[in-house]
């Protein structure tokens, strides 16, 4: 779900400068593009989140014991804390900005919804799981 999210909306926000620049961008262009990416950052950007992720949850599991009424609000923050952290960390380590729509402020914070938003479905879905277990 994060990578989804995130990768599909670093390539809308690409497709948007170049309209910005008088380029036309069609609907077609946007599914193409966005596949396109999906596919090609898969072997670098989605293995870096799920790091991310992996790190984020577990620590999340040990909160959820201290703090068992915010458990899903612990993991949108910890799926949104995990993607920023990925982001900066590599500017900070590398100084490299692979997902250009990070660049700014905005652009950052929207990468941070795609975390919240797998966060969430993570949630969702873990607490089905302790449900039948």
């Amino acid at each position: 779900m994060t990578y989804v999210l995130a990768a599909a909306a670093a390539t809308q926000s690409v497709l948007d400068r170049l309209g910005e620049m008088g380029i036309v961008v069609t609907p077609a262009h946007r599914v193409s593009a966005t596949w396109h990416d999906l596919v090609g950052m898969a072997g670098s950007f989605l293995p870096l989140l799920a790091a991310g992720l992996l790190i984020a949850f577990a620590v999340t599991a040990l909160l959820n014991r201290l703090l068992p009424g915010y458990r899903r609000l612990l993991f949108v923050l910890a799926g949104a804390a995990a993607v920023v952290t990925v982001h900066v960390a590599l500017k900070l380590a590398f100084d490299i900005t692979p997902v250009a729509a990070t660049r700014t402020p905005g652009g950052l914070a929207v990468q941070a919804l795609a975390g919240a938003a797998g966060g969430y479905v993570y949630a969702l879905a873990d607490q089905r799981r302790l449900a039948h277990a």
